[in-house]
């Protein structure tokens, strides 16, 4: 696989921008290959008038739609974020309530299947927030909860909002039905 088509695979699938040296970490290069594959990569999607362009900000890189079709994406958006929420997305969105924070391996490893599109809908919805594994801990401190475990890697964890909390009318997510019980509740059984 050439180098351009790794790059591009990890900016597709990165959430967040990406600096030079991040991806050479992942795509195993050195950091003068891939500016120059990242630069003729932001020329290609230019070029093409795609849908999808690659961003470049100081140096960070991401992959994100073309503004001439703002439009038409924030059309998209709303119908996503005032729709109704699927079963899927409940199903997750109680899964953090009662077990957040949980990083998105967790999560799909209790549902079973891939999350990621899930988790951004209910972002955008602002009923979850995320946060680092590190600023997590520094939050809520691992000495005084015992859910949370001695090592927090560098991954993203996701807890339910405030605006989640305020739309069920609750101060905490005690306050949920069976809260105490189902929180923890050995959920890995063989």
């Amino acid at each position: 696989m050439n180098l351009k088509s790794k790059i591009e695979s990890i900016l597709f699938v990165a959430n967040k921008p990406l600096s030079v040296g991040k991806i050479a970490q992942f795509v195993e290069a050195d950091k003068k290959s891939v500016k120059q594959a990242l630069s003729e990569l932001v020329e290609e999607y230019k070029e093409k008038n795609k849908g999808i362009i690659i961003v470049k900000n100081l140096i960070s890189y991401q992959m994100t739609t073309n503004p001439i079709n703002a439009n038409i994406i924030k059309k998209f958006l709303k119908d996503e974020i005032s729709g109704e929420l699927t079963q899927p997305a409940l199903e997750t969105l109680t899964i953090i309530a009662y077990r957040g924070p949980i990083s998105k391996p967790e999560l799909e490893q209790i549902r079973g299947v891939n999350c990621g599109l899930i988790l951004r809908n209910l972002r955008i919805r602002g009923l979850i927030q995320q946060s680092q594994g590190k600023d997590l801990k520094k939050k809520i401190g691992s000495k005084e909860n015992n859910f949370l475990p001695n090592f927090l890697p560098e991954d993203l964890y996701y807890n339910i909002s405030f605006d989640f909390l305020k739309f069920l009318g609750i101060a905490s997510v005690e306050e949920l039905p069976e809260f105490e019980k189902l929180s923890k509740q050995e959920i890995f059984q063989e």
